[in-house]
């Protein structure tokens, strides 16, 4: 497995560094060549190799892992014209690493399946630091042997990697996961910017709110913006935040549960992206608010 050849095809924030861990093990990278990278300067020194297609690359690759923002960069990238079913062979293997809706990945995977190669669906949490760091989390639906026959690959650049069951169930419990972070998110913010219009000092807030039922990893990426107006502690645009929470409405509408909370989250995020704010990162909330 050390052998194979690896694509990856959106190499932004998180897929940068996806990207850079994978180089760093000694592997084959290719990678598609696209505006929206991030500098690639690190990934060529390591021997990385840009693709002009995507096409080119699934011809090329025996692994190829999808990092773009969701369901319509997926279908997209795996069925254009120069897209990855046009170029793939028999036995390619597709890790897709986006946030996507189940409904979408299950019928993209048929897809795969159908020309011969094999999915699995394996979104991220975390940020662009772990990413870095080599340390994501990874939520992965999909055959169970094909799971561990890629888990070392996987560990090239994650640290916490949980097999959640069929295909699609990695991309079901990622958008349950971003509906608790990011309705956190809100909740948070929305109570910093009563508690600093209310004269309360941010170590104050910190404090109390630590010491009590607001303790929690968001408070934790929130702390920095809340005392100095630092945002690199949860580098994640709104656009994207409201994107998450629709995906997860999708999914919950198809489920017939109830979306009330949901539906006000999503509203919150929307209105910033409307006044053109979407791609200010998600603890400018607080200032927005």
């Amino acid at each position: 497995m050390d052998n194979q050849k690896t694509g990856i095809i959106g190499v932004g924030h998180m897929g940068h560094g996806i990207a850079l861990n994978i180089a760093k093990s000694g592997r084959h990278l290719m990678y598609l060549d696209h505006p929206g990278n991030q500098p690639t300067d690190a990934l060529q020194a390591l021997g990385g190799e840009p693709c002009a297609t995507a096409a080119q690359m699934a011809q090329a690759c025996d692994v190829l892992i999808l990092c773009v923002t969701g369901s319509p960069e997926v279908e997209d990238v795996l069925g254009r014209h120069d897209g990855v079913l046009a170029g793939m062979t028999p036995g390619t293997v597709i890790i897709d690493c986006s946030t996507a809706i189940p409904q979408s990945t299950e019928r993209l995977a048929a897809k795969v399946h159908e020309a011969g190669g094999h999915f699995l669906d394996a979104p991220m949490t975390r940020t662009p630091k772990e990413a870095a760091e080599g340390r994501l989390n990874l939520i992965v639906g999909g055959d169970s042997q094909l799971f561990n026959d890629q888990l070392p690959l996987m560990k090239c650049f994650a640290e916490n990697i949980t097999h959640a069951g069929a295909v699609g169930a990695g991309h079901t419990l990622k958008l349950i996961h971003n509906f608790v972070s990011l309705g956190f998110s809100a909740v948070l913010a929305e109570a910093a910017a009563a508690s600093a219009k209310s004269g309360v000092a941010p170590d104050v807030l910190l404090e109390v709110l630590g010491n009590g039922g607001g303790r929690s990893v968001v408070l934790d990426r929130f702390t920095s913006y809340i005392t100095a107006n630092e945002t690199q502690g949860f580098v994640f645009s709104l656009s994207n935040a409201a994107k998450d929470t629709r995906y997860y409405t999708t999914m919950a509408d198809d489920l017939a549960i109830d979306t009330r909370v949901c539906e006000a989250i999503t509203s919150i995020f929307e209105d910033q992206v409307n006044a053109g704010m979407g791609e200010r990162y998600i603890p400018e909330l607080i200032s927005l608010l």
